[in-house]
């Protein structure tokens, strides 16, 4: 009997992790849509950084920059130089900022609309 359950839980286990696949992709692409919007103008399209902000390209490689820390610098801005986004973010949102810095392979975002 034990033999039988376990071939049932691999594919369980291979559903559940496709299944996250989506969902992270999902994310990623909402993030780049909301770099673009508030971040890119000071971060750079490309996370290049600019005069007005550093380059946040490489910050998926920099284990100091935890999720926390990026939410709560994202939340409560940075001196004089970066702005509170508290309350033009939700936390859903800032997760899928994440989500975008931290993608390895990070999805373009489409164009901005003209009526912006």
């Amino acid at each position: 009997m034990k033999f039988q359950v376990l071939p049932v839980l691999f594919l369980a286990l291979i559903a559940t992790g496709s299944a996250q696949v989506p969902d992270t992709q999902a994310a990623e692409q909402a993030g780049a849509v909301l770099f673009r919007d508030n971040c890119a103008r000071y971060h750079g399209a490309n996370l290049e950084g600019t005069k007005k902000a550093p380059a946040l390209a490489e910050l998926r490689k920099k284990k100091h920059w935890t999720d926390e820390k990026i939410t709560g610098r994202i939340l409560n801005g940075a001196g004089k130089k970066m702005p509170p986004f508290r309350d033009s973010l939700s936390k859903e949102q800032i997760q899928q900022v994440i989500a975008y810095l931290r993608a390895e392979n990070r999805p373009t975002p489409p164009p901005a609309s003209q009526q912006e």
